[in-house]
């Protein structure tokens, strides 16, 4: 069965614009089993940032599907054809008037990723675009990810006075400390999806969306036929020493929620 597109026993949050907050609030999050794993999409129109209704959505949904006997892995990909995830929804960034404000909008990312480094299945990335931001801490805590040749990357959070503070631990567990050093210190600066593969992020780097989901496709299959015991425990495995990741992204949010104060827009 195609894994494109979910269209039916889908479970389906949308999320719509909010007057009395004056902020965007829009987009979607779906998610529907098919076969022996389970397909998450997360969707908004403002080039697929996250804002705190997406980023809770997407961290509860993560956390129920791992409690699923019937599933062995999460596929989780993005709504669209041209960017994954770009980082931060500006528009709720914008309306940041407290420290505590901040500090809630930044762990947003913290909790998605420390679902997916929680979650006893495998979570499969499926990267059709361009990730910025927090879209690449997303990708980072991926077991494994394909992608585009149009997936570049890019941490461009010192651009505006901030930094990549709480998605740092899985970026730098992904790429090594010195790629998550060049991508934080050249914040105007894209990195291909071949340097991203080069440094670990991707597994593999296809020419056009049809063969990355032709590929992803025939990887989830075979991963249908092992033992789920297996890879839960080799997923313990992956992710062991990282306990401590919580409690250090809240802090790090802390430190975000306090610097984002100071930004003009």
């Amino acid at each position: 069965m195609s894994i494109l597109p979910i269209e039916h026993n889908v479970e389906i949050w949308i999320f719509r614009s909010s007057h009395k907050i004056n902020i965007m609030t829009g987009g979607y999050i779906k998610s529907e089993k098919i076969n022996s794993y389970a397909v998450v999409e997360f969707f908004n129109e403002q080039h697929n940032s996250l804002h705190s209704g997406l980023l809770k959505k997407l961290a509860e949904t993560i956390t129920t599907l791992g409690k699923d006997d019937s599933i062995k892995c999460i596929l989780l990909r993005s709504g669209g054809d041209r960017t994954f995830c770009a980082g931060a929804n500006f528009d709720e960034m914008r309306a940041i008037d407290s420290i505590e404000k901040g500090r809630e909008f930044f762990w947003g990312f913290g909790s998605v990723i420390n679902a997916m480094k929680n979650c006893p299945k495998l979570i499969v990335g499926r990267v059709q675009g361009k990730a910025v931001g927090g879209g690449v801490g997303i990708v980072s805590a991926c077991d494994i990810a394909f992608a585009t040749k149009y997936a570049g990357i890019r941490l461009s959070e010192l651009s505006i006075s901030i930094g990549p503070f709480v998605i740092e631990p899985a970026v730098s567990r992904k790429i090594g400390l010195s790629g998550f050093s060049e991508l934080t210190l050249k914040p105007k600066e894209w990195k291909d999806a071949f340097w991203a593969k080069n440094k670990g992020l991707y597994s593999e780097v296809f020419e056009t969306t049809e063969l990355l989901d032709q590929g992803v496709e025939t990887y989830l299959n075979d991963m249908g036929s092992y033992n789920q015991n297996s890879i839960s425990e080799i997923k313990k495995t992956l992710w062991n020493g990282t306990e401590h990741w919580e409690q250090i992204m809240k802090e790090r949010a802390a430190v975000s929620g306090k610097l984002v104060l100071d930004l003009e827009f």
